[in-house]
């Protein structure tokens, strides 16, 4: 045709006007290097239905500044083919007024070598529903550099799927603005893979109603120094699944502060594994009221090194039946000051398979209130040893039920001083081969 005929030096030499005139079959007819030829002006100057019609192989031959003068109606009329057709070059000379023009389907077919590409300024021109429209390919491609850039507004555009497709390395350089501003159900989709690279700052920075919506998995997934970092607002955040799937390494990694503020339901939720886990400063930390909602289970489950490092208050606190459920070796564990701190009501609570693991100090330490409360099956379980312990006050202040209920062994275990702070009354109650036993005959 006349128009394919045109050399280089013709082509440059047409008039925007006459540019603008050709028909699209004559466009389509223009060689692509006398099209690579044409001034911006003459390019700029093409109608949509021109730039609609020019085949793939002119497209690439247009100049990154020919496609960059553009205006925004012409970038918007190309081709879902042609925007696949152009290559990085081209891309990468797109205004962000043209970018901003692209539609979601255009957007779709820029290929992920291009979209990697991008500049940040391009890609932060980019519409939420342009942002929403690429694939998990062109996500994937996005470097750290690029997804740094995103505006919180495109952040929080993005599907649960490009969440997904983010690279770990990019997730880790997200910043706090960034990350607060992801949807409760983006968050929920991180893999665990993203969330074990989010850094202490990253985690401190998540939401209340963020932190609440994390799954199982992925709250194991959180390293014991994010954890530690987590403020108290956030860990009281979390749920009773959340908790009760926190791992033994996690659970000591928990501030003590952190853990006092914890709801009752949370502290119900710990396993007996996580209350094995916890240290000594973690322990002292809780209030009487989480105290006393540890099940039988969980207070079975405290180590005695911890049990005895409880504050008088706090064992003060325990119901009856935690007071029952106590071990042996729990009970072996009691410091005379936390013994001396029990109610008369927690001491009658003691079994009698208890009583005998009480070390001496602790028998030292009952107040006469406390000797009164004692039952008589309590004291019949006394040993020697403790026995010989009790003031002389306390056994004084003993009703004749009580004096009558010591074994033989026990009362000849007394001592002088002991024996002379017994009432006469106390004595007379006594049957002959106790009077003998205790020296009274």
């Amino acid at each position: 045709s006349q128009v394919e005929a045109l050399d280089t030096a013709q082509a440059r030499a047409l008039t925007t006007a006459q540019v603008a005139a050709l028909t699209t079959t004559q466009v389509v007819a223009i060689e692509t290097a006398d099209l690579a030829a044409m001034g911006t002006a003459q390019v700029a100057a093409l109608t949509t239905a021109q730039v609609a019609a020019l085949s793939t192989e002119q497209v690439v031959a247009l100049e990154t500044a020919d496609l960059s003068a553009m205006t925004t109606a012409q970038v918007r009329a190309l081709t879902t083919s042609q925007v696949e057709a152009l290559d990085t070059a081209q891309v990468s000379a797109l205004t962000t007024a043209q970018v901003a023009a692209l539609t979601t389907a255009q957007v779709v077919a820029i290929e992920t070598a291009d979209v990697a590409a991008l500049g940040t300024a391009q890609l932060t021109a980019l519409t939420t529903a342009q942002v929403q429209a690429l694939t998990s390919g062109q996500v994937e491609v996005l470097d750290t550099a690029q997804v740094s850039a995103l505006t919180t507004a495109q952040v929080a555009a993005l599907t649960t799927a490009q969440v997904v497709a983010i690279e770990t390395a990019d997730v880790a350089a997200l910043g706090t603005a960034q990350l607060t501003a992801l949807t409760t159900a983006q968050v929920r989709a991180l893999t665990t893979g993203q969330v074990e690279v989010l850094d202490t700052t990253q985690v401190s920075a998540l939401t209340t109603a963020q932190v609440a919506a994390l799954t199982t998995a992925q709250v194991v997934a959180i390293e014991t120094a994010d954890l530690a970092a987590m403020g108290s607002a956030q860990v009281a955040a979390l749920t009773t699944a959340q908790v009760a799937a926190l791992t033994t390494a996690q659970v000591p990694a928990l501030e003590p502060e952190d853990l006092s503020i914890m709801s009752t339901g949370q502290i119900r939720a710990l396993t007996t594994a996580q209350i094995q886990a916890l240290e000594t400063s973690q322990l002292s930390a809780l209030t009487t009221a989480q105290v006393q909602a540890l099940t039988t289970a969980q207070v079975v489950a405290i180590e005695t090194a911890d049990l005895s490092a409880l504050t008088a208050e706090q064992v003060t606190a325990l119901t009856t039946s935690q007071v029952t459920a106590l071990t042996t070796d729990q009970v072996s564990g009691l410091t005379a000051d936390d013994f001396a701190a029990l109610t008369t009501t927690q001491l009658v609570a003691l079994t009698s398979s208890q009583f005998p693991a009480l070390s001496t100090s602790s028998i030292a330490a009952l107040t006469t209130d406390q000797a009164r409360a004692l039952t008589t099956a309590q004291i019949v379980a006394l040993t020697t040893a403790q026995a010989n312990a009790l003031e002389p006050e306390d056994l004084a202040a003993l009703t004749t039920a009580q004096v009558v209920a010591f074994e033989t062994s026990d009362l000849a275990a007394l001592s002088t001083t002991q024996t002379a702070a017994l009432t006469t009354e106390q004595i007379s109650a006594l049957s002959a081969e106790q009077k003998t036993a205790a020296g009274l005959s």
